[in-house]
């Protein structure tokens, strides 16, 4: 059978979450971070390593925390996410801050990427059934580099929002089982009647609960990472003068390959609640979550006891 990795980006700012870095939250009983749930159901479902994409500045504390924990029952590596990073020939605006984005995350793991993966947020919690369904799709799957052989999972709307204010979610346009499009829609909130989605001029829009959206949760073949990063140097090229918050995004790269018919992903549907720290009022209700599904026996008291 083929090996697979998860990878799990964690080098986001989070500057929603406020001071500290909300991957490392402990939301679990015991002090366990989401990404212990994640590595610990991706081991259940048969991946063979996790690849960590951080950031320099919080390297240390990783590897002796999480990154020690995880290795236990994960082969583990680790990649670099730095705004200089960049292809030859280019160059990072002197006053730009933001991070380059999520296609840019997964291209610096690049070099350590040998085998189909699955893409993850650190800061997501995304059920069992999630990872059983995509570790299935890339040990089955044959790879292509024409089209691209892809998976996501796909996940109910309203199963993703947060009680604590708006967040981002891909909307997935779906036909026979693949995907054909996905809209980066922000500002979408929770209402007593289901949701809605508030633009900056105030307008309101209700959307569908039963909505399937993307939680950047792929499965990816290796030949995948030529594109990106042919991709990546396309939007370079692109950005205008002066945009410095402009970035390259996994859903929206993707986007363009389906419609170019260069890529075909599969939607897996996921019946499980997702549950994530996006807002610092997050993180109690997560914690509760998890305590009720240590003592429903979900998950062991002691997350790595009884693997």
């Amino acid at each position: 059978m083929k090996k697979t990795t998860l990878v799990i980006m964690a080098a986001g700012i989070g500057s929603r979450f406020g001071k500290g870095n909300k991957q490392l939250a402990p939301v679990g009983p015991h002090g366990e971070v989401i990404m212990d749930y994640s590595a610990r159901d991706a081991a259940e479902a048969g991946f063979d390593k996790v690849v960590f994409i951080i950031r320099r500045d919080f390297e240390e504390e990783f590897r002796s925390t999480v990154g020690k924990r995880i290795g236990t029952i994960l082969e583990t590596d680790y990649a670099f996410q730095s705004l200089e990073d960049l292809p030859q020939g280019f160059k990072k605006p002197a006053d730009r801050t933001k991070p380059w984005g999520t296609g840019h995350a997964i291209l610096c793991a690049k070099q350590v990427l040998k085998e189909p993966f699955a893409v993850i947020n650190a800061d997501d919690y995304y059920g069992k059934a999630a990872y059983r369904k995509v570790h299935d799709f890339l040990v089955t799957t044959e790879e292509s580099s024409s089209p691209l052989k892809l998976c996501m999972a796909g996940f109910r709307l309203g199963n993703t929002l947060s009680e604590n204010g708006g967040v981002t979610r891909g909307i997935c346009q779906v036909e026979d089982g693949k995907l054909t499009g996905v809209k980066e829609t922000k500002n979408i909130y929770k209402t007593a009647s289901g949701a809605e989605i508030r633009a900056e001029d105030q307008t309101v829009t209700p959307v569908d609960t039963d909505a399937l959206v993307s939680m950047n949760m792929w499965g990816l073949p290796v030949a995948f990472l030529d594109t990106l990063e042919s991709g990546f140097k396309d939007f370079l090229s692109s950005i205008p003068e002066g945009d410095i918050k402009k970035e390259y995004l996994l859903p929206i790269m993707i986007d363009e390959l389906i419609r170019k018919k260069q890529a075909e992903v599969k939607v897996l549907h996921s019946p499980d609640q997702w549950f994530g720290v996006t807002y610092q009022e997050d993180k109690e209700a997560v914690a509760q979550a998890f305590l009720r599904m240590t003592r429903e026996g979900k998950y062991p008291d002691g997350l790595y006891q009884a693997l």
